[in-house]
């Protein structure tokens, strides 16, 4: 689109202004320099307003068939990069309707009948947030499919998991990264839950009371893909629940990858050396020519404010709005806009970053044994073969682990003698649950980390997406 900064938008406001606003106002009123986003849903909705105003005999069918092709004609100019910008114009809406009357004359006019900027903004926005949802769901299933092609890889690769960061049990990666699956899988369901909330269409509201035209409003929820119209056209106005709901799924979407951006950033350090990322999501230092930054990861992490503080922002536009229509949810794009160019580039970086990721297994594997990350399993092996209680058992362990320690060795590095110090009852039949690999392999619950789980977990959820 070309700019200019010439134009009276007080032609199309009507004859209740005798004079034009201030130059701050007019700066301050225009949303066109982002709005210009909704002009694809802007004609779809004119043109399906317009095919429901000739089948119902407000409009002619004459008008109706230049107004259609005039709509045509200015979405290949936008497409083109022919449209002209008008600084004075405030929106997209207003410039697509001042250049329909330029090519088509009076009949133009007629489009507005039984329609008000206010459902025509909403059904726009609607329009939108709906793309938004499904191109978002796409690039999650990316995501899913990538983290899933690596989980099957690592089914079996041995691990540490981690509770506060401590050292807790021994895990496979596999497991660790169908977490992040379950994730996905989640916020895939939140946005197609907000997109089912959302498909009604406003349509025909008006300004705030409906209209006194003879208007066909399933005709036009039909046509343009809703599952019917909305219910009250105060409501119907007034709602940015959806594009609330859709930045709060948002929000939640970009805290997993925050933390999955986290485990990256930890992982490739030095100190860990779990993983590489490849030079395709790495940067180098200006001054350390030693130094791989994981920057795409920690540029994901970061956004995740960006997108919590859209979220932020829209509740506090609309916290104290009453009914209907006030100029405040003018401000409800933007937010939505960047969160959505946010999100989407965040969740393809990070598709990217876990196909390409390297994985250190001999690292990950030497770091599953250490910490004592089996004294869960001999204290279940006290329950379980010497009938001990839990609580009694967690004691012994406990005793055991401290040991270990002040002998500077790892559970299994401790003789029969030494553990029968502790506990008598113990017999040789212990080392038996002291390995990782025993100890990966015994957690079989469903839903756990045993190597044939994962892989159980992993062809679930491929079914799940298919």
């Amino acid at each position: 689109m070309s700019e200019t900064k010439t134009g009276d938008a007080n032609s199309l406001w009507g004859g209740r202004f005798k004079a034009g606003p201030a130059g701050i106002m007019q700066h301050i009123n225009a949303s066109i320099h982002f709005d210009k986003r909704l002009y694809a849903q802007d004609i779809a909705g004119s043109k399906a307003h317009c095919a429901m105003l000739a089948a119902t005999g407000v409009i002619s069918d004459a008008d109706a068939e230049a107004i259609t092709e005039g709509l045509e004609r200015i979405a290949g100019e936008i497409e083109a990069g022919t449209f002209t910008i008008d600084a004075a114009l405030e929106d997209i809406h207003m410039h697509i309707e001042a250049r329909l009357a330029e090519l088509i004359g009076e009949a133009a006019g007629r489009l507005h009948t039984a329609r008000s900027r206010n459902d025509q903004v909403a059904v726009d926005f609607k329009l939108w947030v709906r793309d938004a949802i499904d191109a978002l769901d796409s690039e999650l299933a990316a995501l899913q499919g990538a983290l899933l092609d690596q989980a099957e890889a690592h089914a079996a690769t041995l691990m540490p998991g981690f509770t506060h960061l401590q050292t807790a049990q021994p895990v496979t990666l596999g497991h660790h990264l169908h977490a992040y699956v379950e994730m996905i899988r989640r916020d895939r369901g939140r946005l197609a839950d907000a997109r089912a909330r959302l498909n009604e269409c406003p349509l025909g509201a008006a300004a705030l009371a409906g209209t006194s035209f003879p208007i066909d409003r399933e005709m036009t929820a039909r046509l343009l893909g809703f599952n019917r119209p909305t219910a009250n056209s105060l409501d119907s106005v007034s709602d940015r629940d959806f594009a609330l709901e859709f930045l709060a799924a948002a929000a939640i979407c970009a805290i997993h990858l925050s933390r999955l951006a986290e485990k990256i950033v930890v992982w490739s350090s030095a100190q860990f050396g779990f993983v590489t990322l490849s030079d395709a999501f790495s940067t180098g230092s200006s001054i350390m020519p030693q130094k791989r930054n994981p920057d795409a990861a920690e540029l994901v992490r970061a956004k995740a404010g960006r997108i919590i503080g859209a979220l932020s922002a829209l509740l506090v536009v609309m916290k104290g709005l009453p009914l209907a229509y006030s100029k405040d949810m003018q401000e409800d794009k933007e937010q939505v806009f960047d969160a959505a160019d946010s999100l989407q580039l965040c969740v393809a970086a990070m598709a990217g970053m876990i196909a390409d990721l390297a994985v250190n297994e001999e690292a990950l594997r030497q770091a599953a044994g250490a910490g004592y990350a089996t004294a869960t399993d001999l204290a279940d092996w006290l329950v379980r073969v010497l009938g001990m209680p839990f609580r009694r058992a967690h004691h012994v362990t406990g005793a055991i682990v401290k040991l270990a320690e002040d002998r500077g060795v790892a559970l299994d590095g401790l003789s029969l003698a030494d553990m029968q110090g502790v506990e008598p009852g113990i017999t040789a039949q212990v080392f038996d649950v002291l390995g990782v690999d025993k100890s990966v392999a015994s957690r079989t619950s469903p839903g756990g980390t045993a190597p044939a789980r994962v892989r159980e977990a992993i062809k679930r959820a491929r079914k799940e997406m298919s």
